[in-house]
């Protein structure tokens, strides 16, 4: 049986205390490279409605998710994070939409079916609408949040009762 005297317990105190703070002081800088990573996003010029961009911060590496209608937003995003203070890697996995004049006639159309609904247009006067609409070969995924499950489904609806949508995922989530 070994004996360990006064000195080497406070050692493994102070050791334990200093991976507590170092912990914290991780969680504290994921934190903020978060809150810089959703503002650099949501302030990119080209950034709309018709874009989605997601994003995990893991330790000081940021992966960037979603799809786009223009390759350079792609780039765009990563370029912004990059630049954020404490990031030093940054997995780009955005994907770029196939170019499709179909595709734009339809996103075109589920916007004025979506926002002009009563009530809705309190979504589309915001800097950055919370509803996302991303069409790729006909298909229509909504993304985003909205404030009731009511007008979440009045959204699928009306996306469904589009021409030339085949099909609808309703991902909006309902938050207060």
């Amino acid at each position: 049986m070994r004996r360990y005297g006064l000195p080497a317990l406070l050692f493994a105190a102070f050791s334990l205390s200093g991976l507590a703070q170092d912990r914290q002081a991780s969680q504290k800088a994921e934190s903020r490279i978060a809150r810089e990573v959703r503002h650099e996003l949501v302030t990119l010029p080209y950034y709309s409605v018709f874009d989605d961009l997601a994003y995990k911060v893991d330790g000081y590496t940021v992966t960037l998710y979603g799809a786009v209608v223009r390759p350079v937003l792609k780039s765009d995003a990563e370029n912004a994070v990059k630049k954020i203070e404490g990031v030093e890697k940054v997995v780009n996995n955005i994907e770029v939409l196939p170019l499709s004049p179909n595709d734009d006639q339809i996103r075109r159309a589920v916007y004025r079916a979506i926002y002009s609904q009563p009530g809705m247009e309190k979504y589309s006067i915001q800097a950055v609408p919370p509803i996302h609409i991303i069409v790729k070969n006909g298909n229509v995924t909504l993304t985003g949040a909205i404030g009731t499950k009511g007008e979440k489904d009045r959204v699928g609806i009306a996306a469904n009762g589009v021409p030339g949508v085949f099909s609808v995922t309703n991902n909006l989530l309902v938050s207060p």
